[in-house]
């Protein structure tokens, strides 16, 4: 018996892989995230399996599930959103079967913040602009922060911020990074990417935290900060695809053939 935690993805249902989708298909016993993920993600499951939506159940509840399924020799999929490694909680899920003798494999899926970028129609990643991604969140009442990770300390390294769970603190985020990138610097807000109400919000740290209230947006929503986030086309290119700067699949032009002369 196995659980496989799976990464749905986002919320469009197209965007889970293929074995994730296969491993729903097949388990007699399906637990997702209903409040992430969509009924339609896990619509495919056999008819005769057990699938609940875990929303609404306590962390003991859903490995009692898990527990009465390895007493029944059956395997369990545990659907979570986007990719089960980026604030997932299946850290202590996993602690859980661990300490049960249960074995248990992670199938990666779309993180939130690639599919942002996908929708926004843009690379996170410019040359000589943006190079570096931190991906984190802010304190919040259940969880605290660890020490040293602050968006202060984060600020201060110029790299692209993407921002978990922390839309409701838009004042804050705007106190504590316009010094460091300044109040132009360019912010996106994706709301709810790859759902059919998904939204793309994109303004300055000086003004991105009144169109968010304007667009009532409350929760389900990654913010994205950095100079790279720009809709700009001043920036060089990739050295790539640069034919004066050969790699081991693409020499410079007549290099061979001196080569050749020389033997």
């Amino acid at each position: 018996m196995t659980v496989y935690f799976i990464g749905a993805g986002p919320g469009d249902p197209d965007l889970i892989t293929i074995k994730g989708r296969r491993l729903i298909e097949t388990c007699p016993v399906c637990l997702y995230a209903g409040s992430l993920v969509p009924e339609a993600v896990v619509a495919c499951a056999p008819r005769d399996a057990r699938v609940l939506d875990t929303a609404v159940m306590t962390l003991e509840q859903t490995h009692a599930e898990i527990m009465a399924a390895h007493a029944r020799g059956q395997d369990v999929a545990r659907v979570h959103s986007g990719d089960p490694s980026l604030y997932g909680a299946i850290a202590e899920q996993i602690r859980r079967l661990r300490g049960s003798g249960i074995g248990f494999q992670i199938i990666p899926g779309v993180s939130a913040y690639a599919a942002a970028a996908a929708a926004m129609g843009q690379e996170l990643t410019i040359p000589q602009i943006a190079q570096s991604l931190i991906l984190t969140r802010m304190s919040m009442q259940s969880t605290s922060m660890p020490a040293g990770e602050t968006l202060d300390n984060f600020g201060r390294t110029g790299a692209t911020l993407v921002i978990h769970l922390a839309v409701r603190n838009m004042r804050e985020i705007e106190r504590q990074l316009t010094p460091h990138y300044g109040d132009d610097c360019p912010v996106v807000v994706a709301y709810r990417i790859g759902w059919p109400d998904q939204m793309i919000l994109r303004g300055t740290l000086g003004d991105i935290r009144k169109k968010v209230r304007a667009a009532k947006i409350t929760r389900t929503a990654l913010i994205f900060v950095g100079p790279g986030m720009a809709e700009s086309t001043d920036f060089v290119d990739s050295a790539l695809y640069d034919p004066q700067k050969p790699h081991v699949l693409r020499p410079v032009a007549g290099i061979d053939l001196v080569e050749e002369h020389n033997i």
